[in-house]
């Protein structure tokens, strides 16, 4: 009963993760499922993801010189929680070969941890730039996060 919790609780915190917002999913690795293998997909992982991403967002939102700043900053923010989350994942990798199911669903939960710790880092430094903005950019902002979330939604519900 007690496993089933934690799996259950392990599938509510992916839930929530795949239901945040674009730049946060962008911005860290995807923590593996708690019974498979760990790690970061490719060399880089989430760095090399989040490199991308910055370059896509940069392009969408439409930051203008006056934001370069504050984008610099969000954009740093990304950056470190990508790399400490490779980190992570490759730490879990090394271990997982010798983990117990309990162990590998702690550092599971360790993954999840981590990803709302880097969230908490990132929607401030996101909120300041947002903030910035005029309305028509906000609201250019607002469509691109929406449409990014409906897209993760229908690859989600194909894959299932």
């Amino acid at each position: 009963m007690t496993v089933m919790r934690s799996i259950r609780s392990a599938a509510l915190v992916m839930t929530m993760l795949l239901s945040a917002p674009a730049f946060a999913l962008a911005q860290s690795a995807a923590p593996a499922a708690p019974s498979t293998a760990g790690g970061p997909a490719a060399a880089g992982g989430a760095q090399a993801r989040v490199e991308v991403r910055i370059k896509q967002l940069h392009a969408q939102l439409h930051i203008t010189p006056a934001e370069e700043a504050q984008w610099n900053q969000f954009a740093q923010v990304m950056r470190d929680n990508a790399r400490a989350m490779d980190e992570a994942a490759a730490q879990r990798a090394a271990k997982f070969p010798t983990m117990s199911a309990v162990q590998d669903l702690q550092s599971y939960e360790q993954l999840a941890e981590a990803h709302v710790q880097h969230l908490q880092k990132l929607i401030p430094a996101f909120q300041a730039i947002y903030d910035s903005m005029p309305a028509e950019q906000k609201q250019v902002a607002d469509q691109v996060f929406r449409t990014s979330a409906e897209q993760r939604k229908q690859a989600s519900s194909r894959s299932h």
